[in-house]
């Protein structure tokens, strides 16, 4: 993935940073819609290109960022509007997607202010997720801002926000637990072969059947660095066509046996109404396997492979009941690690909100600078006469002056006008200083 761009203090600067506008969100997921639905509302690449060079047109869009998973899509705005921005996001799905907005209506939820805010920063974080904890959201997350900073569609208040959602996410991934255990029947199944080799590297794998779960755990031994699959199915072309997807070699039924003696790590997963795999096949192959270790996920309903194999000397079998039960504490332990999340978050938004409401002093300092420096460059054209001839190190020395001049003069002012002490009256404050010093003539 392509570099994202640093704007995370680009509205730090009271010289560039513009009016104020609200932050919403509109969407719908995994918790509101069927996935038939969300399959009619997902985009591609090409359509939240497009979607973004809509809503960069818009009038009441300043801001936009669209993240579209298959478990969410979502239009996050930057709006003097919020109901004109609602009503321009929801027009555009029912015109782009070709569906009456009375079929996708009902389950859309919208969020504005703080709870946007505070919405983006948990889905970050996966808080939001189907499965919590997973990792794979913050990278879908990252890759909707970088199509926005591509679009140019994202300024001072989304580049901050999303910043501060990778920052929360981090935070959420080093300070707690959310992450360490697996809640999914297949990654639960090599974690527990990471537990009996160590290190899975290596490791030959025998994929018996071809069910998606047992496909799944494939996936997840290769990610870390498993050997050779073979794959043994009942329909050979079948199990030819998953062999050529793992770079593995496809066997017949027959040659289980033979293979039993090289691999590490079997996963079966058929729909056979009688054992595949018994007791008595097993013991004979584990003389010429010199006490390995051997590996039996069975992810089968009903039960592909004897139980009876447990009592072997070397071997270990998980069927889906194990597994299941694996899961369960996993995600209970998930939960209450999400508790100390919730608290990340929850600071986050509290201070994004300071930041937020920090620039509404922005446009009266901007004034004042430029009012006082007005000024201070009056005086110093009246007495320049007097003054010439002056040398180039001596004009230095003015600018210098002047600067100074400035900046000290604003220093307390600036102080108190973005200080929780003012935080409350602030436009009273505001107000006040717009008119004592006539920055609005």
């Amino acid at each position: 993935m392509a570099s994202l761009p640093d704007f995370n203090d680009c509205a730090e600067s009271s010289e560039t940073a513009p009016s104020r506008g609200r932050i919403f969100l509109v969407g719908m997921n995994h918790k509101t819609a069927p996935v038939s639905l969300r399959e009619c509302i997902a985009f591609s690449d090409d359509e939240t290109a497009d979607a973004l060079a809509h809503f960069r047109a818009h009038p009441q869009v300043r801001e936009v960022v669209l993240l579209s998973t298959c478990n969410r899509v979502e239009i996050l705005m930057a709006t003097d509007d919020l109901e004109g921005a609602k009503t321009a996001a929801k027009n555009y799905l029912s015109k782009s997607k070709k569906l009456p907005l009375e079929q996708f209506e009902p389950a859309l939820y919208s969020y504005q202010d703080d709870q946007a805010v505070r919405h983006v920063f948990r889905v970050a974080a996966s808080l939001d997720s189907m499965m919590v904890g997973e990792p794979q959201i913050l990278g879908q997350v990252k890759e909707a801002y970088l199509a926005a900073t591509e679009q140019q569609t994202s300024g001072v208040l989304l580049n901050r926000l999303l910043h501060r959602a990778f920052f929360v996410a981090k935070r959420v991934r080093s300070e707690t637990g959310i992450g360490d255990h697996a809640v999914s029947i297949s990654y639960a199944a090599i974690e527990l072969g990471r537990k009996i080799f160590g290190d899975l590297e290596g490791r030959q794998v025998l994929l018996i059947g071809a069910g998606e779960m047992a496909e799944l755990a494939v996936e997840h031994l290769q990610q870390h660095r498993a050997g050779e699959v073979y794959v043994a199915n009942r329909t050979f072309e079948r199990g030819l066509d998953l062999a050529q997807k793992y770079k593995g070699k496809a066997i017949d039924f027959a040659e289980i046996a033979d293979i039993l003696r090289r691999v590490d790590v079997i996963i079966s997963s058929t729909g056979a109404t009688e054992y595949v795999l018994t007791a008595k096949q097993v013991k004979s192959t584990l003389r010429g396997r010199r006490n390995r270790p051997l590996f039996f996920i069975d992810i089968a309903v009903p039960r592909d492979i004897d139980p009876a194999i447990n009592r072997l000397p070397n071997v270990y079998l998980y069927d889906i009941d194990d597994l299941k039960a694996v899961v369960e504490e996993n995600i209970e332990d998930r939960r209450r690690e999400a508790i100390q999340a919730e608290r990340i978050v929850e600071e986050a938004v509290v201070r994004f909100r300071q930041w937020y409401e920090d620039l509404e002093v922005v446009p009266t300092i901007v004034a004042l600078r430029r009012k006082i420096e007005t000024i201070v460059d009056q005086e110093l054209d009246r007495s320049r006469p007097s003054l010439e001839p002056i040398s180039d190190v001596q004009r230095d020395a003015l600018d210098r002056m002047k600067a100074a001049l400035v900046k000290k003069m604003l220093h307390d002012p600036t102080l108190y006008l973005k200080s929780s002490g003012c935080r409350r009256d602030r436009t009273l404050y505001l107000d006040a200083t717009r008119k004592l010093f006539k920055l609005d003539d």
